[in-house]
């Protein structure tokens, strides 16, 4: 098999220019089934025992693109991402299709970046092959674990052998791969995981996504939990367990980009990357979100979460839209603030300023930095590793901090 290429892209996406806004322009596809529904998942996601009509599915998305365009047009897209639910259990003739859409609908980025999710136990190499020649250029696999029983605890379908298989296969057949891992299950020492992660990175990935078990409402694990049947590493056992994670990962060579997401240098994940430097992006499928600037105003939108009612809605209005909510400068203020504190790169002052026409308060940053929690930037501020402990807080008090910039024409 030839080299992956990072530039394997379908060939109308071939001559776009770099994008305007630095942030990117992304397009987020969510295929909301799943073969089974884990236990600790909160993710809209659904079961379909009986199959789907993935033609009719097809069908929406497309008309769906097409009100995105409109919506926002003269876009260029600099990443797409297949996220669920368990897009590998698409067709690569669907991929195909949404991504051929994208390509006539926008101008693409030279070099896009192109991410499917896929669970281990859907992985073939044939099926991966058909994704490759779609135009997909990335790859994230859900292997969540790499002990057979905790991946039957997590209610996981694959196998600790099916993952090492599914990881193989993604590189040979992918310029980028990506797994993720979650840790601080039910039961773990800080020796079993540092071992755990230990081999994780002996793989070699170049992103590695590492997520603390958390308990999601209206899930099965948080009703076991309230029955006190279920318990997970919290306190300074959590705390130790985030603590070695971030000194194994930075040895390795996987820094934390964001607080729970680690790539060599140049691996960042391009399209979250635009989620936390607040770019524009659309939400494409049942239960998808968006951000999109049109008629001067930075919208929130949110489409239906039910699938068969997505499809019904998109069916009759060509959208399947059902929340489309004007933010107010003080509403994206708060939420570049939250996004940008995410990462290490930390929050740019000047797209603050830009975007929403606020500033913080210099008193209020001088106070935290005096706590060790934040520390300036040469673009603006960050958190701490200190800070991140408790990001929440630094958060809550930054807002409060928030102060209309004199003569800020922003509204």
């Amino acid at each position: 098999m030839p080299a992956p290429s990072a530039s394997s892209l379908p060939r109308a996406w071939a001559t776009a220019r770099p994008a305007d806004d630095p942030a990117g322009f992304g397009v987020y596809v969510h295929w909301p089934f799943c073969a089974s529904k884990c236990p600790y998942c909160d993710f809209n996601s659904h079961v379909r025992a009986g199959g789907i009509d993935e033609a009719r599915f097809l069908r929406a998305y497309l008309a769906e693109l097409e009100h995105w365009a409109r919506l926002a047009p003269g876009r260029r897209v600099t990443s797409v991402f297949f996220g669920g639910g368990t897009p590998s259990l698409m067709s690569a003739v669907t991929v195909g299709a949404i991504l051929d859409a994208v390509g006539r609908l926008w101008s693409v980025e030279e070099g896009a970046e192109v991410t499917l999710e896929a669970n281990p136990s859907s992985v073939e190499a044939a099926r991966f092959r058909g994704y490759r020649a779609a135009g997909v250029n990335r790859v994230s696999l859900g292997v969540q674990s790499l002990h057979d029983q905790d991946l039957r605890a997590l209610g996981r379908l694959h196998t600790v052998r099916e993952a090492l298989t599914a990881i193989d296969i993604a590189r040979a057949t992918f310029a980028r791969v990506s797994f993720d891992m979650i840790y601080a299950r039910p039961g773990q020492s800080i020796e079993a995981w540092r071992a755990e992660l230990e081999q994780a990175l002996s793989l070699a990935p170049d992103h590695l996504s590492l997520y603390q078990l958390t308990i999601e409402p209206q899930t099965p694990f948080a009703a076991l939990h309230a029955q006190g049947k279920l318990r997970v590493p919290e306190g300074e056992l959590a705390q130790a367990l985030y603590d070695l994670t971030q000194e194994m990962t930075g040895s390795a060579g996987l820094p934390a980009y964001e607080i729970s997401n680690h790539a060599s240098p140049g691996e960042e994940s391009r399209h979250n990357l635009t989620y936390w430097r607040y770019g524009e992006y659309a939400g494409i499928g049942a239960g998808a979100h968006g951000r999109v600037v049109a008629g001067n105003r930075r919208l929130a939108t949110a489409t239906e979460r039910q699938p068969e009612r997505w499809v019904a809605l998109v069916e009759e209005n060509g959208h399947g839209i059902v929340e489309s909510t004007p933010l107010t400068v003080a509403e994206q203020a708060d939420e570049v603030l939250l996004m940008g504190l995410r990462l290490s790169e930390g929050l740019d002052l000047g797209r603050l300023a830009r975007i929403s026409g606020m500033r913080l308060q210099t008193h209020a940053v001088d106070r935290l930095a005096g706590l060790g929690l934040v520390e300036r930037t040469g673009r603006g501020v960050r958190a701490t590793p200190q800070g991140r402990i408790v990001l929440n807080e630094v958060v809550v008090r930054l807002a409060s901090a928030l102060e209309p910039i004199p003569g800020c024409g922003v509204s």
